[in-house]
């Protein structure tokens, strides 16, 4: 442990002040803490796995330049010592942001009052946290002076569901609230009081447990640099490494498994950023889904599709790609997409750091080359992949806020007519995300005809022997793999390829560029 770090209370911002809290569990749901202990009863218990959205809240951050960032997340799966340093809002926080100077009873807010004038609520059990959505979407824009599309719109509420009203009166309220008399966030006294929270060292949380072997204490460390994640790391190999709790966070509500200390990432830095170095796109292990997949749409357009279907707006706003892809999980969506433009970890043990390939990372189901006491530090993308066309499938039940069935990941490079190189990239189809080499090598040095994908297509039946579950079959699944080669083609073949509005149902659609 850092000598900075000593045992201390939770402190963040709640309810229009600076709270503290103390002898809370290191696994309460901010959930559970908000209607146990609180009793505040807006946010509400759902499917406690983070998918219908009906615990949304909005976090309020300090960004690299000092600005407020607000972001929605399930408050189901966020444990409540993430909160410490950062701004809690919830839907009965509007009603002081009302119109009405005062707030008060029956005051309010226009996300609130255009959901009452669209009809958009019918049980109501959704909609406190469909407000949250929008209200977080609503502050944003403004921030930028912009209004959200319809369609951008859609996006923000990929993860709110609503069974009974349907989502036309929904969209309709979220244009309408920009209609009504403004009702805007005193964003620089939460921006004062988030400064004030800043702690100068790694925050150290201590919590007694009774256990079936007797008492103990579970820690939540916060370091706050690279270094002190490194030198804590080290120091306790065994502990739970957290970012976005979007995994964790089920262990612990539909496993009940005892995750014991745990080392949050979520506050160093360093390991949030996404930036250029050199010649790579270098995306911190801590970097939400959202910075990270923005990133690589900005430098490859056509992975927009696996972007906007990636989870969800909450789940994308708490959740890393570095967790995504330490995760191993043989249907994350996005090591496919990262493998095929030949991306590479930094894997750090105290100061030493290695880099490998993300092909080699992937050792068998579920088990990674990370060795003890050894974290990932960053992913790394060279710059000059994304010259190549690269394109990202994804095939799931559900369009939205759905567990792949299979994840393709695609980069192809032509001289003239031939492939000059070409990689292929699987979710879905083995034990591990890995690339087709099979079908890799019956299309290099080919011309890229529709006999060398016909090729490439059989090739992939000893690449890959996919397993049936409740999500698809063996056969389905080797035959939407191949059938995945297929569209490659029709979209980057050398003469009449199809436009990317006739395989993209995205494209041409106007998205957001703004966290909502």
């Amino acid at each position: 442990m850092t000598a900075t770090a000593r045992p201390s209370p939770l402190r963040f911002y709640y309810g229009g002040q600076i709270v503290q809290v103390d002898g809370v569990g290191t696994t309460r749901t901010v959930l559970d803490w908000l209607r146990e202990e609180r009793r505040q009863m807006g946010t509400k218990e759902g499917c406690n796995e983070g998918d219908c959205g009906a615990c949304t809240v909005v976090l309020g951050e300090l960004d690299a330049e000092g600005a407020l960032q607000l972001r929605s997340v399930n408050a189901c799966i966020q444990f409540l010592p993430t909160l410490d340093g950062k701004a809690l809002f919830t839907v009965e926080d509007l009603a002081a942001l009302a119109p009405s100077a005062a707030g008060g009873k029956g005051a309010l807010h226009p996300a609130q009052q255009a959901m009452v004038e669209c009809h958009g609520s019918q049980c109501g059990f959704c909609t406190p946290g469909i407000v949250m959505s929008l209200w977080g979407s609503y502050e944003n824009h403004l921030a930028h002076g912009t209004r959200p599309t319809r369609q951008e719109l859609a996006d923000t509420l990929s993860g709110n569901l609503c069974r009974c009203t349907g989502y036309r009166p929904i969209l309709d309220a979220g244009q309408r609230m920009f209609d009504l008399p403004e009702a805007r966030l005193q964003r620089q006294a939460v921006v004062a009081a988030l400064k004030a929270l800043q702690r100068d060292g790694a925050l150290d949380y201590a919590a007694p447990r009774v256990t079936a072997q007797g008492e103990r204490t579970d820690h939540f460390h916060a370091p706050r640099t690279l270094d002190e994640l490194a030198e804590l790391r080290e120091a306790k190999p065994q502990a739970r490494l957290l970012a976005g709790s979007t995994d964790v966070g089920l262990w612990v509500n539909k496993q009940f498994r005892d995750v014991g200390d745990l080392i949050y990432v979520g506050q160093v830095e360093e390991m949030r950023r996404v930036e250029e170095r050199g010649d790579v796109l270098w995306i911190g292990a801590g970097a939400p889904l959202e910075d990270a997949w923005r990133a690589l749409v900005r430098r490859a357009p056509s992975l927009m599709d696996v972007w906007l279907r990636f989870a969800s707006v909450p789940i994308r706003h708490a959740g890393t790609m570095g967790g995504n892809v330490a995760n191993g999980s043989p249907i994350g969506d996005s090591a496919p997409i990262l493998m095929a433009l030949d991306a590479s970890v930094e894997l750090r043990r105290g100061k030493a750091v290695r880099t490998l390939a993300l092909t080699d990372f992937y050792l068998d189901y579920m088990k990674n080359a990370l060795q003890e006491g050894e974290f990932l530090q960053a992913i790394t993308v060279p710059l000059a992949a994304f010259a190549r066309q690269v394109h990202g499938y994804k095939i799931s039940k559900r369009f939205d806020c759905d567990i792949s069935a299979i994840c393709a990941g695609m980069a192809l490079e032509l001289a003239g007519e031939t492939v000059h190189s070409v990689r292929l990239a699987y979710g879905g189809m083995a034990g591990i995300v890995k690339r087709a080499s099979a079908a890799e090598a019956a299309l290099l040095g080919q011309p890229w005809t529709h006999q060398s994908v016909q090729a490439a297509q059989e090739a992939l039946a000893s690449d890959f022997s996919p397993l049936t579950d409740m999500r698809a079959s063996s056969g389905y699944r080797l035959q939407v793999a191949q059938n995945l080669l297929q569209r490659l083609w029709l979209q980057t073949r050398p003469v009449a390829p199809l436009a990317p509005e006739a395989t993209s149902v995205f494209n041409g659609m106007p998205h957001a560029v703004v966290s909502a």
